[in-house]
C-alpha cells in the first residue's frame, strides 16, 4: 500500500510488474487531500470514533462490574442475553437502526410521533448511536473483573465505601490493561466502519467519514491514477490508528495476555 501510493500515472498494474515505484512522487497525496475534503472527513471520523470508544469503555466497565460482582435476580439470564448479541452479524440490525433514527420523535423535522422529517439520520448522532454499547466489551470486562478478589471489595464496604466508589477507586485501576485493549479494538473498528457510514452519508453527504471518502475516490479519478491515489488516502487514514497502537503497545500486549484474548 505504501509503495503503491508513490507510483505515477499508469505505473500501477503495468507488466512486467515493478514492486518499487520508478520515482517517489507525492502528487498522489496532494490529489487525495484535494479530492477528499480531508478536514471534514477527518473531523467526522474523529468525533464518531471518540464518542463510540468512550461510550463502550464506560458502559462495558459499568455492566461488567454489575455482572461480575453484584448479586441480583436474573443476573445470569442478563449475561446470557448479552452473550447472545455476539451471535448476530451487525449488518442484521442496520435496517432497524436506520428506521429508528428516521422516526426519532422531535428531531430532523419530525413530530412527536416521528413523522414528517428525516429524524436523526442527518446529524452526527446517526454515526454513533448503533455502536454505543458492545456485548463483546461487557463480556471482556466482566471476565476480567471476576478475578478481582471479593474479599478486597468486602473490606472496602466495611470501611463505608459505596458501590460507585468500589468501582471507581478499586476495580477500574486494576482493569487498565484490559480497558486499553478494549479501547484499541473499538477504536480500530469504529475508525474503519464503512457500511453504516455509507448508509448515513446517503442521507447527508456532510456526514461522510474517511473510509467512505476514500472509496468514493473511484468516482473522481481516471483509472490510471485511481489505485495509487486511493492507496495514498489509505496511508493517511491509518496513521492515527498506527500512532495510537505505538503509544499503547505495552498496555495492549499486557491486556491480551491477562484477558486470554486470541
Amino acid at each position: 500500500m505504501l509503495l503503491t501510493s508513490f507510483k505515477g500515472p499508469g505505473e500501477y498494474g503495468k507488466l512486467p510488474y515493478r514492486f518499487l515505484p520508478q520515482a517517489f512522487d507525492l502528487s498522489n497525496y496532494r490529489a487525495a487531500m484535494e479530492q477528499l475534503n480531508l478536514p471534514l472527513l477527518f473531523r467526522n471520523s474523529v468525533i464518531a470514533t471518540a464518542v463510540i470508544t468512550g461510550s463502550i469503555l464506560v458502559t462495558s466497565a459499568l455492566a461488567g462490574y454489575a455482572l461480575a460482582k453484584l448479586h441480583f435476580p436474573g443476573r445470569e439470564v442478563i449475561f446470557r442475553l448479552v452473550l447472545s448479541t455476539m451471535m448476530f452479524p451487525p449488518f442484521l440490525f442496520f435496517i432497524p437502526h436506520f428506521l429508528i433514527l428516521v422516526h426519532w420523535p422531535g428531531a430532523g423535522g419530525n413530530d412527536l410521533l416521528g413523522r414528517g422529517g428525516a429524524g436523526l439520520t442527518v446529524s452526527l448522532a446517526a454515526l454513533v448511536m448503533p455502536f454505543l454499547v458492545s456485548g463483546f466489551g461487557i463480556f471482556l470486562m466482566r471476565q476480567f473483573m471476576i478475578s478481582i478478589p471479593d474479599e478486597l471489595l468486602e473490606a472496602a464496604r466495611i470501611d463505608g465505601a459505596g458501590e460507585f466508589a468500589l468501582w471507581w477507586r478499586i476495580v477500574l485501576p486494576q482493569t487498565k490493561p484490559v480497558a486499553v485493549t478494549l479501547a484499541l479494538l473499538t477504536f480500530v473498528n469504529a475508525w474503519n466502519e464503512y457500511i453504516w457510514a455509507l448508509l448515513i452519508s446517503t442521507a447527508n453527504p456532510r456526514l461522510m467519514t474517511l473510509p467512505v471518502g476514500i472509496q468514493m475516490l473511484q468516482s473522481y479519478l481516471d483509472p490510471d491514477r485511481m489505485v495509487p491515489v486511493m492507496m495514498a488516502g489509505l496511508v493517511l487514514s491509518i496513521l492515527p490508528v498506527l500512532l495510537l497502537f505505538l503509544l499503547l503497545q505495552k498496555h495492549y500486549l499486557r491486556g491480551v495476555m491477562l484477558s486470554g484474548l486470541k
